[in-house]
């Protein structure tokens, strides 16, 4: 009998990979190892539960055991892959066993990025990066008012806009002049700065933070300009780091993320990487539609048909009510320009070379409605 397919990890792109695979076969032997609950959730739902009135208990649609149930899987629950062994095909499970595998797929995520603070209170700057980080946010939110978010990216304001919706006091520090500041050329930023201060949002832009410190029941944060903020919670949202260590250990090619090519295959030709961990041909894409072609193309590959995977262009919906937004940017190195056109209703803006052609749009406010009709007219990303 042939050795299963051991997938690490249980967010988004490990159970796409399993669910995609078992539509194409049913007599495929998976394994899933995952270092917490094994429960499937969407994770870009963590940052609008509060004002969409989701409990971090009823975002999870179906815990471990319901879920191999449905996909007819091996899940092995709050158990971590020590070390993979190449040479012999197999994982060392941290309950103390060994799995052989036939192939091998990372899907373990990233880490958020902690800066380097100063102060009394580092240890208690919160980051979310699952559901379990969430609920202990929520729980951390009871009786409390003012929340301070450390980066003004995708994540941060979206935070923003979901605690200033639900009553919180918000202030947002981020070392950018403006909001999303790798997204949006300034006029669009500015449009989505306005309306988020119009619910409540306060930014604080062109600088970061120096220290945190916990002084009786508040936290105070000072500014490289020598602000101080008094707040009750510090939320950091700086961005991410792909997890490679697993990968290094094992010897497999490592630079941002774990390299791999468009199969998806890493430098040992049996272990595969997608999702916030991998690196495709250069690219980092933490995003859900990336996962979404990277798992079906994945699956295939596993059920024998090897099929690379293509990226097309895919937009980003911000998740911000109090302004919508959709950012599709414009690959970094690309020469062109911003064109922007802007109303009180909202921000057309295109991202054109020299010959005209579309490399990337921002739309926000009533602009939104032009994605569909902006985003055929972008090149792929990986075809």
């Amino acid at each position: 009998m042939s050795q299963p397919i051991v997938i690490i990890g249980s967010g988004l792109a490990g159970y796409a990979v399993a669910r995609e695979l078992r539509r194409l076969t049913t007599d495929k032997a998976v394994v899933m190892v995952t270092a917490d609950h094994g429960g499937f959730y969407s994770k870009p739902m963590l940052s609008n539960a509060l004002s969409t009135g989701k409990t971090p208990e009823s975002i999870i649609n179906g815990d471990a055991e319901k879920m191999a149930a449905q996909l007819n899987i091996t899940i092995y629950s709050h158990t971590r892959v020590e070390a993979v062994d190449t040479s012999n095909q197999s994982v060392e499970l941290s309950n103390g066993e060994r799995l052989s595998y036939s192939a091998l797929v990372m899907a373990i995520g990233a880490d958020q990025v902690r800066l380097p603070l100063q102060g009394s209170g580092v240890s208690k700057i919160l980051t979310i990066n699952d559901v379990d980080d969430y609920k202990h946010f929520r729980d951390v939110l009871v009786d409390k008012k003012r929340v301070a978010i450390i980066g003004a990216g995708l994540i941060g304001c979206e935070f923003a806009n979901d605690l200033s919706a639900t009553g919180y006091q918000v202030d947002v520090i981020d070392i950018s002049p403006q909001p999303l500041g790798r997204l949006l050329p300034p006029e669009a930023g500015a449009y989505l700065q306005q309306k988020l201060e119009a619910v409540g949002v306060n930014f604080h832009f062109n600088m970061t933070v120096e220290s945190v410190d916990q002084t009786d029941t508040m936290m105070q944060l000072r500014l490289t300009n020598g602000e101080k903020i008094e707040t009750e919670i510090v939320l950091s949202s700086v961005g991410l780091t792909p997890r490679i260590n697993l990968a290094k250990k094992a010897g497999l090619l490592v630079n941002r993320g774990i390299v791999v090519n468009q199969l998806l295959q890493t430098s040992d030709k049996n272990i595969f990487a997608l999702g916030d961990c991998a690196e495709v041909e250069g690219k980092v894409l933490p995003f859900v539609m990336p996962i979404t072609h990277a798992a079906r193309a994945l699956a295939a590959t596993l059920a024998g048909k090897p099929t690379p995977v293509v990226y097309p262009a895919m937009p980003v919906l911000v998740k911000t009510p109090a302004c919508p937004t959709v950012v599709a940017p414009p690959e970094s190195g690309h020469a062109g320009e911003w064109r922007v056109e802007s109303n009180g209703e909202g921000v057309k803006a295109v991202f054109q070379n020299n010959s005209g052609s579309l490399l990337g749009f921002a739309l926000l406010g009533q602009a939104t409605a032009m994605k569909n009709e902006l985003a055929t007219k972008l090149p792929p990303i990986l075809n």
